[in-house]
């Protein structure tokens, strides 16, 4: 995904039988936010073996959907009505891994250092 994408999971499990309006009606009212963005919203289930992605592509709103035949997902939580995160941790929460457990390395961030030598 190119960086201007953000990937928002929202905190709270939905009822997993919404689809598309009830999705972006979600994104509007609880998460504030815009579901025409192009911005990535992951929504849960209770159990935590099943996600939604709901995006706008420019033409339609896309719904993406995996259920997982064993384990559970790991999703983020926090006291707002959703959770930012990156691309590579949206990877890895849909591949079962525990964000938690995972450690992020020190990087170069524009605009913080000096380049060049």
């Amino acid at each position: 995904l190119p960086p201007s994408v953000k990937v928002y999971v929202a905190s709270a499990p939905v009822d997993m039988r919404r689809s598309f309006d009830g999705l972006s009606a979600l994104v509007r009212e609880a998460m504030g936010a815009d579901p025409f963005s192009g911005h990535l919203f992951v929504f849960h289930g209770r159990s935590g073996d099943r996600a939604k992605i709901l995006f706008w592509d420019r033409s339609g709103f896309v719904l993406w959907y995996k259920r997982l035949e064993e384990g559970k997902f790991r999703f983020p939580s926090g006291d707002a009505a959703s959770v930012e995160i990156e691309a590579a941790e949206l990877a890895l929460l849909l591949e079962g891994i525990d964000l938690a457990g995972a450690k992020r390395r020190k990087r170069w961030v524009p605009g913080k250092g000096v380049m060049g030598g």
